[in-house]
């Protein structure tokens, strides 16, 4: 293959296509719009299954590194009514299909799989344009451009890519996810220490859920759901946190004190995180030398399979260049079909197939339920 790649997005899926594509040989360079890989937190805890994470990275060649980074007993998972009662508690026997990671963390073993050069910090996009013959021009925001032959838009939910593709916009799923992170725990916060336990735990009731994980270094990351329409939010002050904590705690009046604790105990201003989807099965007619992976592709409300199918779309979209090099656009179209069926296909969580749209990291109510109901809780 002649033609350098062009990724935008250094996220976990541009950042597994870039390093298949430097294992086979193939030029690229990944733009990414923050200014150091440090710039701001990476998120949370991510579960890499070994249906689709962990192929990504076997692919990779960085399953050695992954297993580094796993942190034991994080597999465990805690089921609790709204007064604290445990419905359902499975411990992590080391059994399980999906060790966890610190995304971060994840994300710095890629890049440092990279060579030096590789990704461009700083490099916002402004616009995209095609020039024709499979050629397309990329502006950013310092007046910079770049014209590729082929161009892979990995830059999220909001990418500057998918206009070249789809005229298709995320819209607001109905629900916000209301983030807090409690740090040394155990001393700290020992009763919702003692709730969460060693991995995970979700307590919900229709239009409200808290979920909680525990990270590394002995802190819980919790994740309040509300379903509550855009301007419901707008009213709350997120800008004084007290304020803010205070007002969403009154929506889980009632909730065990150890519950609510994850939301008025937080050691961070509450971070509000609306929840948007791209239409379920988006699809897009074949343009040449453009195609998108990943969130930009493919965005739905978190369900658990979001970074672990970027990742295998990128490492998929990397192996198919490299085995199809001079016939780039039969490539995209083969990887383009396969992506279309994995973004769709029914998620099972412990062993039990559930609707798209539900998620271990801020939409669990129906996964829960449903879990709980095929056990016979």
């Amino acid at each position: 293959m002649h033609t350098p790649v062009t990724i935008i997005g250094a996220g976990l899926g541009g950042l597994t296509l870039a390093r298949v594509l430097h294992l086979h040989g193939i030029p690229v360079t990944v733009h990414e719009a923050e200014s150091s890989p440090a710039v701001r937190s990476q998120g949370g805890m991510l579960d890499i299954h070994d249906y689709n994470g962990q192929l990504a990275l076997e692919a990779a060649d960085l399953m050695d590194e992954f297993r580094g980074l796993v942190l034991e007993g994080r597999q465990a998972l805690r089921v609790l009514d709204p007064d604290g009662a445990v419905l359902f508690d499975k411990a992590d026997d080391g059994s399980g299909g999906r060790p966890e990671v610190q995304r971060g963390e994840l994300r710095q073993v890629l890049l440092d799989s990279l060579p030096a050069g590789t990704v461009q910090f700083g490099h916002k996009v402004s616009s995209t344009r095609t020039l024709g013959e499979g050629r397309h021009e990329v502006t950013f925001a310092d007046g910079g451009t770049v014209v590729t032959g082929l161009l892979v838009g990995a830059d999220g939910a909001w990418s500057r890519v998918r206009p070249l593709l789809s005229d298709a916009i995320p819209e607001y799923t109905g629900k916000s996810v209301v983030e807090t992170y409690l740090f040394d725990a155990d001393t700290r916060h020992p009763a919702a220490a003692k709730v969460v336990g060693g991995g995970a735990m979700v307590a919900t009731m229709p239009g409200r859920e808290l979920f909680a994980h525990r990270e590394r270094g002995d802190t819980l990351h919790a994740y309040v759901g509300l379903v509550e329409p855009l301007d419901w939010f707008a009213a709350i002050d997120f800008a004084d946190a007290s304020a803010a904590a205070a007002r969403i705690a009154r929506e889980f009046d009632g909730w065990a004190p150890e519950l609510t604790a994850l939301i008025t105990d937080g050691d961070i201003a509450p971070v509000l995180r609306p929840l948007y989807a791209l239409p379920h099965g988006h699809r897009w007619d074949r343009v040449a030398g453009v195609t998108l992976l990943g969130d930009a592709a493919h965005l739905l409300a978190p369900n658990g399979e979001g970074a672990n199918l970027a990742m295998l779309d990128g490492a998929e979209l990397g192996r198919i260049l490299a085995a199809c090099p001079d016939d780039v656009e039969a490539a995209l179209a083969e990887y383009e079909q396969a992506m279309y069926v994995r973004s769709t296909e029914p998620v099972t969580f412990e062993g039990i197939e559930m609707d798209q749209g539900t998620d271990s990291e801020g939409d669990t109510s129906q996964a829960m339920l449903k879990m709980l109901t095929e056990l016979g809780q």
